[in-house]
């Protein structure tokens, strides 16, 4: 299952969202991924997500593969769009 999501922070997916995503990802037990610009982030690591260097506006795809997939596709969803609590 996967979805087209974009970020919408000023700042971007810096360090504080990027745990809040790792944290909430761990929750599940799908496989879940970020696709950004031909490199693929592990959203159970933050390391991962970091790198990828999503800033304001980048368009990405989630991809979330298991048994909880649609929850997890959901959860997340909620996170980008509520920006993550900031602003």
């Amino acid at each position: 299952m996967e979805k087209e999501l974009k970020i919408l922070n000023k700042q971007g997916l810096h360090a504080r969202p990027a745990s809040i995503l790792v944290k909430t990802a761990a929750k599940f037990q799908s496989d879940i991924q970020l696709l950004y610009n031909g490199y693929t982030g592990n959203a159970k690591s933050i390391m991962s997500i970091m790198s990828l260097g999503l800033v304001q506006d980048a368009v990405f795809t989630l991809v979330a593969s298991g048994p909880d997939e649609a929850e997890a596709i959901a959860a997340i969803t909620d996170l980008i769009e509520s920006k993550f609590g900031e602003e």
